[in-house]
């Protein structure tokens, strides 16, 4: 694992492959090495492929406390040019898919195309103004959780029932590692709208869900493809919300002719 200092936070990052860059964003909960494992493997025969660590999670520096979405999007912005990757593809999944989203609004020039999985426009962009609201004090209650309750809350929501044992269980350490500050941080920042920037996206969009999301439901992804002029939709059957996850081969499938199409 690598890390950059990014306006005095140090951001780390798992980097593998050659080819065009392809920026890969994890959600809350997890770090960019066990949410992406399968597309570090799987994608870096055609594209070099960065898993960062956003901060407030895996190996990277928690934020001010003040952080949201619009500085989360700063700091990716910078990333991408300390490590001079161009203009990168970018994929994110839950709140990555979010942070992307905030990517295209505040630099358009700086994402070539996204994949946004399992993603919302924010909470309250996404799902009803109740359910956003508790979705926020969830995420603040669970941040004083130990780590082995955080897992046992979060991770029966986060995955089918048929999902792969083995990948569960990893993705369940990585949980365990949470920062506590960081996690709500992330929280608030996620908790926020950002519909109205989705007619400004102009750069190729692949929205993709897993069919068996009980976190980010089905409509949510319809809204953010019907938001987002020219994108498309792909559904993934029997997956759960981290289907790049549970649903690798697939997930990589769909991303891989996406990328090809969108240059």
């Amino acid at each position: 694992m690598d890390a950059v200092v990014v306006d005095g936070l140090r951001v780390a990052f798992t980097r593998a492959g050659h080819g065009p860059p392809l920026v890969l964003l994890h959600g809350y909960v997890g770090d960019g090495a066990t949410t992406w494992q399968h597309q570090l493997d799987d994608l870096a025969d055609s594209f070099t492929v960065v898993a960062w660590d956003a901060p407030g999670a895996g190996a990277s520096s928690d934020p001010p406390g003040s952080y949201g979405m619009s500085d989360y999007a700063d700091c990716l912005a910078g990333f991408v040019a300390r490590l001079e990757l161009g203009r990168p593809h970018v994929a994110g999944i839950s709140f990555g898919g979010a942070l992307a989203l905030a990517l295209a609004q505040r630099h358009p020039g700086v994402p070539r195309s996204l994949v946004l999985a399992s993603a919302y426009a924010g909470w309250h962009g996404s799902l009803p103004p109740d359910v956003a609201a508790a979705r926020l004090r969830q995420a603040v209650a669970l941040s004083d959780l130990d780590p082995d309750e955080l897992v046992a809350a979060l991770l029966p929501s986060m995955f089918s029932a048929t999902a792969p044992a083995a990948d569960v269980a990893a993705f369940g350490e990585a949980v365990r590692a949470f920062h506590p500050a960081g996690f709500r941080t992330m929280a608030r920042a996620l908790a926020g709208d950002l519909r109205p920037g989705l007619p400004r996206i102009d750069v190729p969009t692949l929205v993709v869900h897993g069919a068996a999301d009980v976190r980010a439901p089905r409509e949510v992804a319809e809204a953010r493809h019907a938001g987002i002029r020219g994108s498309r939709l792909a559904v993934l059957p029997g997956a759960g919300h981290m289907c790049c996850i549970e649903a690798a081969d697939a997930f990589d499938r769909e991303v891989r002719a996406f990328l090809t199409s969108a240059g």
